[in-house]
């Protein structure tokens, strides 16, 4: 079955959350993504929920690929360590109206989870009038 494309770009400021399936807190995250043709970039920032690290913030780069409403990306985090080695592979559909993507993420075999990410709400109004304007 093909997807048809989604007239939503992806490019904007979206805030999320993704969620560990062995019952550890949910780590809320910001990220800038950037679309151009089927590729999407971008930038992640998110509070570490490492041991010691209460106050740190965690940076990583995002890349990744769109087909129609599916989007797979891979967040590399900018950090060194043996706790951010492995990048974090994200894949997840956009919702019809172009405001949330929900999907999965997995490192290598060993952990899995669930996340949501919602386009901020300047982005947001700003797609809604678009759409009014061109209706």
């Amino acid at each position: 079955m093909t997807q048809s494309p989604s007239p939503h770009s992806l490019t904007g400021i979206w805030h999320g959350l993704y969620s560990y399936l062995d019952g550890r807190p949910s780590v809320s995250f910001v990220a800038t993504l950037i679309e151009a043709g089927t590729t999407v970039s971008g930038t992640t920032y998110e509070p570490s929920d490492g041991p010691g690290e209460a106050s740190a913030t965690l940076y990583a780069t995002l890349t990744g690929r769109r087909q129609g409403a599916s989007i797979a990306f891979l967040k590399t985090y900018n950090r060194a360590g043996p706790r951010y080695f492995s990048a974090v592979a994200y894949q997840g559909m956009l919702s019809g109206d172009g405001t949330e993507i929900e999907g999965g993420w997995r490192i290598g075999g060993d952990s899995w989870g669930k996340f949501l990410m919602i386009r901020s709400a300047g982005k947001a109004e700003t797609v809604k009038r678009k759409a009014v304007e061109r209706a």
